[in-house]
């Protein structure tokens, strides 16, 4: 399956053809996806407790991960995903990517920024306690 979670996507076909949204869920042994504002459903709810009310919610219902195509973030086409292999740290690294070169997985792209985050020196945590007693420790001190 090409699509991940998170994906700007847009449906091909049914009665939603034409409508993007981003991947809410994914389950890849149907080989269905669940789409933000696509494929609305109504379900009666019931009320459980005393002081709830029934009603009827309007929730998005799953469709085929064949009927929908992902949109490249860089040239904002849908494209039909290819796959790439980029190393990472020593290891070669599978990837999706757009027709145009961009690369499509954003976890990729992630831990590519938070490498050069990672450089830099955390800072020192201390707890409370420990702090109050350095702090009477050298008020004594003095």
């Amino acid at each position: 399956m090409n699509v991940k979670l998170n994906d700007t996507v847009v449906v091909l076909t049914g009665k939603d053809k034409g409508k993007t949204g981003k991947v809410v869920a994914t389950s890849p042994k149907a080989g269905r996806v669940t789409v933000q504002g696509v494929n609305l459903q109504k379900k009666h709810q019931k009320a459980r407790k005393a002081n709830a009310v029934s009603q009827i919610v309007e929730r998005e219902g799953a469709i085929d991960a064949s009927n929908v195509m992902v949109i490249c973030d860089a040239c904002g086409k849908a494209t039909r995903v290819k796959h790439s292999f980029v190393e990472q740290d020593g290891k070669m690294k599978k990837v999706r990517v757009c027709k145009c070169g961009a690369v499509l997985d954003k976890v990729y792209k992630k831990q590519a920024k938070t490498a050069a985050k990672a450089e830099e020196a955390p800072k020192k945590r201390t707890r409370k306690r420990t702090a109050k007693k350095e702090e009477a420790v050298e008020e004594k001190k003095d």
